[in-house]
């Protein structure tokens, strides 16, 4: 009662037992200043946060493929060489539209259509019509797609950072079985080619070599024979297939007549005696299966005599490309040349 008026009292005064309660009590002029108490006037406007633009998921995750490598088993029936083979998969997962694509990587000599096993779409995991998301790819698990199932060994960086930023755990991944049929196919390979690969191939030697040409200066003297001479030729060799040719080199009125070559651009072998007498080299031509050794750079030498198809040539000099190809990869430092001028006889001078 208050002022012989009934009211009701916003707040208990009195708890449980009795106990008088401490309420926090508000005069007027708090009530006056909590009322028009206004925030802005304090801490200032509030800055609303802009709306970011509306990006749909084909656009914003257009191109980008997580990439999962897998395996799966194949039996093989009525083989006694086979009983499974190990098949390699690609599976592609497209972010964009959560479609997915397996493929095959083709290998030489398969016998067995290779290339896409499953074309692109969303493919159901289960008959409620359910379709696989990228939450249920992980590395080390099993994939069953149209009665087939897949096994994910492993996945490239981006899918490993992508699944990762996502919240997931990444598996650790696995190693792939081998195929024992492939592994046996290549030991036969390998035993039939019985040769050491090499990393300086014909290839190579090919784009690295090609249009470097060593050029020797050489003499053919023959003055010891009857109207022998003593003639100078230029020989020629081609480092990209090691292949030699010979140019005489002709002077005003020597008699001759002026033909280029002398011996055409091939491969010389360093012996012919080697060759068997029964082949028949009128319709055949000679191969390595025949010749033991050809000519190589290492034949030649200023101040060395070199037989070239029955004919002796004294190489005498050589081009300053050829010195430091021969310095560089033989470290060959003495270039000095040879000096064969001809010096003519004095003749007796006439006593008067």
């Amino acid at each position: 009662m208050k002022n012989g008026l009934r009211y009701a009292k916003a707040y208990p005064e009195v708890g449980i037992g009795g106990r008088p309660l401490k309420v926090n009590q508000l005069n007027e002029e708090e009530l006056d200043e909590l009322a028009n108490f206004q925030p802005t006037l304090t801490y200032g406007r509030t800055k609303q946060s802009l709306v970011s633009e509306f990006i749909p998921a084909h656009v914003a995750l257009y191109n980008k493929v997580l990439r999962f490598y897998g395996y799966f088993k194949e039996t093989v029936n009525e083989s006694q060489v086979e009983h499974y083979r190990v098949r390699l998969v690609q599976i592609l997962y497209f972010l964009e539209d959560d479609s997915m694509l397996v493929m095959e990587p083709p290998q030489n000599n398969s016998g067995i259509p290779q290339g896409k096993l499953v074309c692109r779409h969303r493919i159901p995991k289960n008959d409620i019509g359910d379709c696989y998301n990228w939450r249920d790819l992980n590395l080390g698990t099993n994939l069953a797609i149209y009665g087939r199932v897949y096994r994910i060994t492993n996945c490239d960086k981006f899918t490993k950072d992508f699944l990762e930023s996502e919240g997931v755990i990444v598996n650790e991944p696995e190693q792939e079985p081998i195929d024992p049929y492939l592994a046996e196919r290549a030991k036969r390979e390998a035993i039939a080619l019985g040769k050491t690969p090499s990393s300086f191939d014909k290839r190579r030697q090919y784009l690295e070599l090609d249009r470097k040409v060593l050029r020797f200066y050489a003499v053919q003297d023959e003055r010891h024979e009857m109207f022998g001479e003593c003639r100078k030729f230029i020989i020629h060799y081609y480092l990209a297939d090691d292949t030699l040719e010979i140019r005489e080199i002709h002077t005003a009125n020597d008699g001759r007549d002026p033909f280029p070559l002398l011996l055409r651009r091939e491969r010389i072998p360093k012996c012919r005696d080697t060759i068997p007498q029964s082949f028949p080299s009128v319709s055949m031509e000679i191969t390595e299966n025949e010749v033991k050794e050809y000519f190589s750079p290492k034949d030649f030498h200023i101040g060395q005599s070199v037989n070239i198809l029955g004919r002796k040539y004294l190489i005498y000099d050589c081009d300053n490309f050829t010195k430091a190809w021969y310095h560089n990869n033989f470290g060959l430092t003495e270039f000095t040349p040879l000096d064969i001028e001809i010096k003519q006889p004095e003749l007796p001078k006439k006593v008067s």
